[in-house]
């Protein structure tokens, strides 16, 4: 009778806690990569509104996030001061945002230093080039990982069963048509591209935009972050100066600083 009763007995939600509500929140921020009202983060989240809006004036009120004029939230300042603390810490960071100046001031382009979050590449640091061409990928953009050339080499590493495991689950089409998707394709790419330390991209994340990119390798050979000059699709052969050599140059400069490569 007992066990009959407990077959019959509701089954309880799983509870969320507090503070994966308040990641919630700020992963939909990062996600979005613009202020949001609690309804829109509410339902994003499938959050009951009124959970939503109690975490967001509790972060509101220790400055975890900063309410505008028009009712949407964004990032506050407590946030800004703990991610000072932790670049500090970061040498890897520190050493490949050095040779991303040199590199922009050897070539004049846009580069960037980027890195891997699960399924996306995301932008961790830039330098602007001289010219007025601009792009839409700025610090913490996140892109799927078929979309970029550096996407490709983040997961070079990997063996071929992880590789295509996660281009058969993640591998969605880009907004000009033009990323591959086709997950044995990019499972072999992966690979060749971070063997050969070189990887292009022409048109498939945006129009009219390449990226030129070499990977940075720890003492174990995993790509641990790339570094990548993006320019105009038609700057993409350039040969003078040679920006794919530039490139590959200074992902083995930041190895050795680091200590990654024999010097």
């Amino acid at each position: 009778m007992s066990e009959q009763m407990e077959d019959l007995s509701p089954k309880k939600r799983p509870r969320t806690s507090g503070i994966d509500r308040a990641l919630q929140v700020l992963d939909l921020l990062q996600e979005k990569q613009q202020p949001l009202t609690c309804y829109e983060m509410a339902k994003a989240a499938k959050a009951p509104l009124s959970t939503i809006y109690s975490v967001v004036e509790d972060m509101v009120s220790k400055l975890m996030l900063e309410r505008q004029k028009n009712g949407q939230v964004w990032f506050g300042p407590r946030l800004y001061y703990y991610g000072l603390s932790y670049s500090r810490h970061l040498d890897l960071l520190t050493v490949a945002t050095r040779e991303m100046e040199n590199l922009s001031e050897q070539c004049g382009e846009i580069i960037q230093i980027c890195g891997r979050d699960e399924d996306k590449m995301v932008v961790l640091a830039m330098a602007e080039g001289h010219d007025h061409f601009h792009v839409a990928s700025r610090v913490g953009t996140r892109i799927p990982l078929n979309w970029s050339a550096s996407g490709r080499l983040l997961v070079g590493h990997l063996s071929e069963a992880e590789r295509l495991a996660l281009f058969t689950a993640f591998a969605p089409p880009s907004p000009t048509g033009r990323a591959e998707t086709d997950p044995q394709l990019l499972t072999q790419s992966a690979r060749t591209a971070l063997e050969q330390r070189l990887s292009i991209q022409a048109g498939e994340s945006d129009f009219s935009v390449a990226c030129i990119a070499s990977p940075i390798c720890d003492t174990s050979g995993a790509c641990q972050a790339t570094i990548s000059i993006v320019v105009p699709a038609s700057k993409v052969d350039q040969t003078v100066p040679d920006l794919r050599a530039l490139v590959q140059q200074s992902a083995t400069t930041i190895e050795m600083r680091l200590g990654w490569q024999p010097k």
